[in-house]
């Protein structure tokens, strides 16, 4: 059964409940020769005394949410821009629990009827942006012909303008894609699904299947391996990017129906899809540094990096990964997880500037149903 599927909406979700659960992670290393018929489970103890930044503590930051998609904050780590992806708009979150709409992003789709699960996803405000000279925000959509970047204006108060920054995307009901991120480099990183058209995740002409690196005005960032805007392929429905204390890439990736990925994202590299589907040993394809079978935790959504230990959501999956990085930069330790089935399903993560802290959003618990939460690093 393909995931697809796997992400439709459950109704019923559990309640809140007030504590953490700590559960066994099901987690195959990057360092096994071939997948075996079940992943090796990892340790199932406590965290090591004195681990760093491990989830000490959960609160409700905020409530009456519907699917909130992406949160980016603005430079001065005060607030951030977060997208709903069922009604398109967005609104400004306080770090104090505020929360005030500033506008809406025009000819976004989304439909529960149809199954068209584009919408409005990722959002990243300019690096440099104060509201005055640099205005700039970015938002990743589904349209009725496409998915596209956009650039729209924000002073702090309300949303103007709307400019089409990469157009033609191809666009399905499902694998969309959409994380935007700058990257260290000043430029932003788009992450696109393969519009269920596995074939274009091969096809390095093709913008979809891939995670895409351009400048602002939408043009093909300098450097870029293959010339264009590819800057890694082989990716099925890749819907995180972060980046870790040494500047590596991280990204999180939807399998069809076997293993979900973590991987480290080099320039250039093809990811496998639909070739492989976690580890192979196709010549030319690069493995993941973990893999999650969606039944046991997996389906992850997206990524945040605090002190080099990578936090991930899980649709599926209903909790909240930490896997730390381990001494080389280039794999990850023994993972485990928090909150499982606490909160339903949970999408959107950040981690917020200055502070030891995560923003986690739920998702597709109903209109006005779904919440942000912080959680506290310890």
């Amino acid at each position: 059964m393909a995931h697809s599927a796997l992400q439709l909406v459950r109704p019923g979700l559990a309640a809140i409940a007030a504590g953490a659960a700590v559960v066994t992670a099901v987690l195959l290393p990057s360092s096994a020769a071939a997948v075996p018929s079940a992943p090796r489970a990892a340790d199932a103890g406590p965290a090591a005394p004195g681990a760093a930044d491990a989830p000490s503590g959960i609160s409700r930051l905020s409530d009456k949410w519907t699917t909130p998609w992406g949160i980016s904050f603005l430079p001065d780590g005060t607030a951030a821009l977060v997208t709903e992806r069922n009604t398109g708009e967005v609104y400004k979150a306080g770090v104090d629990g505020s929360r005030q709409r500033v506008g809406a992003v025009p000819y976004s789709v989304w439909s529960l009827e149809t199954q068209d699960k584009g919408g409005l996803l990722g959002v990243a405000v300019s690096p440099t942006w104060n509201g005055v000279t640099d205005q700039a925000v970015f938002f990743m959509q589904t349209t009725a012909v496409d998915n596209r970047v956009v650039r729209m204006d924000f002073d702090g108060r309300s949303l103007s303008g709307y400019t089409p920054v990469l157009t033609g995307i191809r666009r399905d009901t499902q694998h969309n894609g959409g994380h935007l991120a700058f990257g260290p480099d000043g430029y932003l990183y788009v992450t696109t699904g393969d519009a269920l058209q596995p074939r274009l995740a091969q096809d390095k002409d093709s913008l979809n299947g891939k995670i895409l690196r351009i400048t602002r005005t939408g043009a093909a960032a300098p450097g870029n391996p293959f010339g264009n805007h590819v800057y890694s392929y082989g990716h099925r429905n890749p819907e995180g990017l972060a980046w870790d204390e040494r500047g590596r890439l991280w990204e999180t990736e939807i399998g069809e129906s076997t293993w979900d990925e973590l991987n480290l994202i080099d320039p250039g590299a093809n990811y496998g899809w639909p070739t492989c589907e976690g580890f192979c040993s196709t010549p030319g394809m690069t493995d993941p540094k973990r893999v999650w079978n969606p039944a046991e935790g997996g389906v992850p959504a997206q990524l945040a990096v605090v002190d080099d230990v990578i936090y991930t959501s899980t649709l599926r999956g209903r909790r909240l990964w930490r896997l730390p990085i381990d001494d080389t930069g280039e794999d990850v330790g023994t993972g485990k997880s928090y909150y499982k089935g606490d909160y339903g399903r949970l999408r959107a993560l950040v981690k917020v500037p200055g502070a030891d802290e995560l923003w986690l959003g739920t998702s597709d618990r109903g209109t006005g149903k779904d919440l942000i939460l912080k959680i506290t690093l310890d």
